[in-house]
C-alpha cells in the first residue's frame, strides 16, 4: 500500500470518528470524496506529516539497532580498514557504481588522509548488479585488501564502471586480474556479503552511501552532516577526558 493511499485511509476513518459515521456508508463516502477534492491541501498535509512521522520512526529504529550490531559494524575482522588505530570509527556502506557514493569518495579520501585517528570501516554493499558484486568480491580478497584504498579511488573515479575498468586498475595496482578473480570466488567472501546484506536490513539502510559514527547514521552524500557528528564525537571524547 502506498503512502497516499495508506493517508487517505487514516483521514477517511478519522472524519469517519469525528462525525460518528460508518466508514462504509456511500452517502458519508460521498461526502469525503467531495471535501478531499475541494480541499487537496488536507492530502498534501497528511502525506508529509505521515512521511514525518514514518522517517522518524525508521531513524529511531536505526538508533537503537546501532548499539546492539556495534561489534559487527565496527569489529569485524573481514573488513578493510583505513587507518586502523583511529580512535573514533566511521562507516561506511557503498557500491562502487553508485553516482553518489563517487560523488562522496573523494571527500571520504580526504577524510581519511587528514584524519589519521579515525578508522574507516568499508562495508562492501553492492546493489547495482554484478560488475558491482564482482568489484566486491575482489575488494574482499586478501590481495585486493593489501591496495584497498587505491581500488576504493580509482574504481570510485570511473564515471561507469565496467568489467575492463576493474582489471585495468587491478593490473595498475599491481595485482594479477585473474588470479584475484580466482580467490574472489571464496565462498567465505560471499557469506560475508551476506552478512553485510542482512546487516543493512537490521539497521534499515536501503541504499547508498550510507555513514555511521557512534549512533548517528548519516544517509545519502550528506558530507557536511558527516563533518558534523565527526566533530560532535570528538568534542564529546574531550568533554570525557576533562
Amino acid at each position: 500500500m502506498t503512502l497516499i493511499s495508506r493517508t487517505l485511509l487514516a483521514l477517511t476513518a478519522a472524519l469517519a470518528l469525528a462525525g460518528c459515521q460508518k466508514a462504509d456508508d456511500a452517502a458519508f463516502g460521498q461526502r469525503v470524496h467531495a471535501y478531499l477534492m475541494a480541499h487537496p491541501e488536507v492530502i498534501r498535509e497528511a502525506v508529509q506529516k505521515l512521511n514525518e512521522k514514518e522517517q522518524l520512526a525508521a531513524a529511531k529504529a536505526s538508533t537503537e539497532a546501532l548499539g546492539k550490531y556495534r561489534a559487527q559494524l565496527e569489529r569485524d575482522p573481514r573488513d578493510f580498514v583505513a587507518n586502523p588505530d583511529g580512535k573514533f570509527t566511521v562507516v561506511e556502506f557503498f557500491d562502487y557504481r553508485c553516482g553518489y557514493c563517487k560523488l562522496a569518495a573523494p571527500e571520504v579520501v580526504k577524510l581519511i588522509h587528514d584524519n589519521p585517528d579515525i578508522r574507516f570501516v568499508f562495508k562492501e554493499f553492492p546493489i547495482f548488479g554484478e560488475v558491482s558484486d564482482t568489484a566486491a568480491r575482489i575488494a574482499l580478497t586478501a590481495p585486493g585488501k593489501t591496495k584497498g584504498l587505491q581500488l576504493y579511488q580509482t574504481w570510485m573515479g570511473e564515471k561507469a564502471l565496467d568489467e575492463a575498468a576493474v582489471d585495468r586498475h587491478l593490473q595498475e595496482a599491481g595485482l594479477d586480474p585473474a588470479a584475484v578473480r580466482k580467490a574472489s570466488q571464496d565462498p567465505a567472501i560471499q557469506r560475508q556479503l551476506t552478512d553485510t546484506r542482512q546487516l543493512a536490513q537490521a539497521l534499515h539502510i536501503e541504499g547508498t552511501p550510507a555513514f555511521i559514527i557512534g549512533d548517528t547514521l548519516v544517509p545519502g552524500a550528506d558530507m557536511t552532516a558527516l563533518r558534523a557528528a565527526i566533530t560532535v564525537a570528538k568534542a564529546g571524547n574531550l568533554k570525557k577526558l576533562g
